[in-house]
């Protein structure tokens, strides 16, 4: 029985150290909780004189659409130099002349056309020339009493009908030279080709578009703003503006303020003109420039767009999350804020925010009040 007994008290004990030795007896330890990885910016301040930053296209100071006027096969279009030596037809991005013929309709029916009204002419004109020598003798004759009433008024009649007849031939004759004519397409200024629309054997009707072309010796800078800024533009205003592709700065001066807001977007169009005799400006590329420096306040604290959120202690406010130390831990705090005017990708922050406080900047829609945070670089 002893011996029993002391089995017995030897399974306990192996069972009991078991347990000890395993995650709790079948229970599992809970993680720790873990800090959410965000990276944080300090509130900042700006302190220049302020003004409005606005983002603008920049456009072709005259844009122009080429059409035919006279259809038919395209036959000829202009020819330039690549950049290689080899000749080839006009191409996006070749500049042109005021003058040159860029592209060529066949011309033989429209030849043949003011052959046949030229020789309609000159039919006209002899009749024209009979008609008056009868009109010059029956007059003659009428007044020594040879004609008769009646036959002078015949001769007369033919006479003027033969002159409108002259006058019907030429006009039939100018405007079949006119089609002639219009069977070349001249470009109207100097400027780069945007965009060509044909090929040599083209079908070309009346009024196919062949080329878009662009006059930038002077160029557009276009630009959008709401109606509690538009009162505050003046023409003739200088203003400069800068590209994202060069720093240099570009000069010019407010050329027109659209007199109606768009529909869909509820801003008015504002257009700056600027020089660009050396071609650096190109359309579409985008600019920037700051509207009403020196009117107004300055702002006290902007931080990133990104880190304002929702708020959730406030319908249809806004937050940041601050983020302070407690018991050596990072806790982010949710503060509710105002928020101003933005400046490119930031925005300011009129109440709520201390400049120099660190709010997080990513991974703000990650974390709640209160949450232990691990700032990363």
């Amino acid at each position: 029985m002893k011996k029993k007994s002391d089995l017995r008290r030897n399974f306990v004990f192996a069972a009991s150290l078991a347990c000890a030795l395993s995650a709790g007896c079948g229970h599992s330890q809970a993680p720790a909780h873990q800090a959410i990885p965000v990276r944080v910016s300090p509130v900042g301040t700006l302190e220049d004189s302020g003004g409005l930053r606005y983002s603008a296209n920049i456009d072709a100071f005259t844009e122009v659409s080429l059409a035919f006027k006279s259809g038919g096969y395209v036959d000829r279009i202009m020819e330039q130099k690549g950049a290689d030596g080899r000749t080839r037809i006009l191409q996006v991005g070749d500049r042109v002349r005021q003058g040159e013929i860029l592209a060529h309709v066949r011309e033989s029916e429209y030849s043949d056309k003011a052959n046949s009204a030229k020789a309609q002419v000159d039919q006209a004109q002899a009749n024209y020339e009979k008609a008056k020598l009868d009109f010059d003798r029956a007059t003659n004759l009428f007044k020594t009493d040879s004609y008769t009433k009646v036959q002078y008024d015949a001769a007369k009649a033919a006479f003027d009908s033969s002159a409108a007849a002259v006058e019907s031939a030429r006009a039939n004759w100018q405007q079949a030279n006119t089609a002639l004519s219009d069977c070349s397409l001249a470009s109207p200024l100097t400027g780069w080709v945007l965009s060509r629309n044909i090929e040599v054997g083209t079908l070309a009707g009346t009024g196919t578009p062949a080329f878009v072309l662009a006059d930038t010796h002077l160029v557009k800078a276009v630009f959008g703003v709401p109606d509690t800024r538009v009162s505050s533009i003046k023409l003739g205003a200088p203003q400069t503006i800068t590209t994202t592709s060069m720093k240099d700065e570009f000069h010019g001066r407010i050329t027109s303020v659209s007199p109606s807001a768009d529909p869909k977007s509820r801003v008015f169009s504002v257009e700056v003109t600027i020089p660009n005799s050396d071609d650096r400006l190109k359309p579409g590329m985008i600019a920037t420039l700051t509207l009403g420096a020196g009117n107004q306040e300055p702002l006290t604290a902007v931080v990133p767009l990104s880190a304002v959120v929702r708020s959730t202690k406030h319908a249809d406010g806004f937050s940041v999350f601050v983020v302070a130390d407690q018991g050596g831990k990072s806790i982010a705090r949710e503060r509710s804020v105002e928020i101003g005017d933005t400046r490119g990708n930031l925005i300011s922050v009129t109440k709520g925010l201390k400049p120099g406080e660190p709010v997080v900047v990513t991974g703000g829609t990650l974390v709640k009040d209160g949450d232990e945070v691990m700032v990363i670089p």
